[in-house]
């Protein structure tokens, strides 16, 4: 058990049996040159992130020493694989298939949009190295480890305004290949139909559906908040299902004009690593990471997602500054790549924002105070599982300073208006 285990999820802290030297060694023949020999000296096996750092697969970093054809080598990976261990998380991911997506997206489709990116003259990467991956006998995803070469996932403090801006440009030309692929070839991405508010086994989750719950119960008894009342209480039997049908929009009822990509589907700080410059600190790249709840719909769903789980509070303020840089990187991307179509224009953009306004609205009311709460205490087994922890996330202080804030704003932007 490593040192400091209260650091690191209860999953993580003991390698399942599977992964031995069999195993690495079919990892290391997989990624070496084809009809090396391959020999394993040891291997040393620890949690690969943080508690609290994500809460849908089970991640082990391994070091590998071994020798290719005599010679002495080592190597870092990192494992993704299924929980094992009975409870909530395997309940809830268990009928899944989120690691047929994510090995779909390192195997096939993010090489492709790395290779028409290299055709532009574009050398941006969109994706660590897998190194190998299985559904069979085990689901597991193996990707180089991204620490020794600099990146690193930030804790203890928010994003920079040059980190943010690092994550949009990657996203933007991601969105703008996958558009003008989808346009062109929409059978392409046929199996990433569903997102995290299509998918049963977690859209029917308690903590999907009690966030609006909690918050009226948090207008009624906060004096200062009680004027909106009215409207959370007509919004509560609706909510969740306007955004299960803003999710299923492009399969279900597409909108003329309206700018439909592969989201990301989960576009927040902890499915980002960040590689800085050791001398000035300035940004060098940023790795995206996290491709299993991605699907087609609209590109404004990932960036309203970005508002309450990328940015802090000054930085939502900034953006509609952020979104102009976004667009003008999605806009280039689609000019360098050849699309001879009419690439959506910003005005588009933002009235495709507005007409997804329930998903901001949800996310204020569920997402937001769990990520408080995560920032103070990363009990996110608790926060899935238990209604009392939930409802005492709606205490925080600093949670309703922000919805005292952010409440008349969306009164002015007509938000609160049927």
């Amino acid at each position: 058990m490593p040192e400091h285990a209260n650091d690191f999820n209860a999953d993580e802290l003991q390698a399942p049996e599977w992964m031995d030297n069999d195993f690495f060694l079919k990892v290391l023949q997989n990624c070496e040159k084809k009809g090396s020999r391959v020999e394993i000296v040891s291997t040393k096996i620890s949690p690969a992130s943080m508690k609290g750092d994500h809460y849908a697969s089970v991640m082990f970093r391994a070091l590998l020493e071994y020798k290719l054809d005599g010679v002495h080598k080592t190597k870092s990976v990192i494992l993704k694989t299924m929980p094992e261990s009975d409870g909530h998380k395997k309940e809830m991911l268990g009928n899944t298939d989120i690691f047929e997506k994510e090995i779909s997206m390192y195997t096939r489709v993010l090489p492709r949009f790395e290779k028409i990116l290299r055709n532009a003259g574009d050398n941006t990467v969109l994706k660590a190295p897998c190194l190998y991956s299985a559904l069979e006998p085990k689901k597991v995803i193996v990707f180089e480890d991204l620490v020794p070469a600099g990146y690193e996932v930030v804790r203890g403090r928010v994003l920079s305004v040059e980190e943010v801006k690092a994550a949009y440009f990657k996203l933007a030309k991601w969105h703008a290949i996958s558009y003008k692929i989808n346009l062109e070839e929409p059978q392409f991405f046929d199996e990433f139909q569903r997102g995290i508010f299509n998918m049963s086994n977690i859209a029917n989750e308690p903590f999907m559906a009690s966030g609006i719950i909690n918050f009226v119960e948090l207008l009624k008894k906060t004096p200062s908040l009680q004027s909106y009342l009215p409207y959370f209480e007509k919004l509560q039997p609706k909510l969740l299902e306007r955004c299960r049908a803003s999710y299923a929009e492009y399969r279900d009822a597409p909108k003329e004009g309206a700018c439909y990509v592969l989201c990301h589907g989960d576009f927040h700080a902890k499915n980002m690593m960040f590689k800085h410059h050791k001398g000035t600190d300035d940004v060098e790249d940023v790795m995206l990471l996290d491709f299993q709840i991605g699907y087609v719909g609209p590109n404004v769903n990932d960036l309203i997602y970005s508002i309450y789980c990328l940015l802090d509070e000054n930085m939502r303020l900034d953006f509609p500054a952020l979104l102009y840089h976004y667009y003008t990187v999605f806009k280039s991307t689609l000019a360098s790549i050849g699309f001879k179509g009419t690439s959506p224009s910003l005005m588009q953009i933002r009235q495709h924002y507005r007409r997804h306004k329930d998903l901001e609205l949800f996310l204020l009311v569920t997402f937001l105070p769990m990520w408080y709460a995560i920032n103070d205490e990363p009990d996110v087994e608790n926060m899935m599982t238990s209604d009392e922890y939930r409802r005492a996330m709606y205490d925080s202080k600093e949670y309703i300073k922000y919805v005292e804030q952010v409440l008349p704003e969306y009164l002015h932007l007509g938000y609160l208006e049927e």
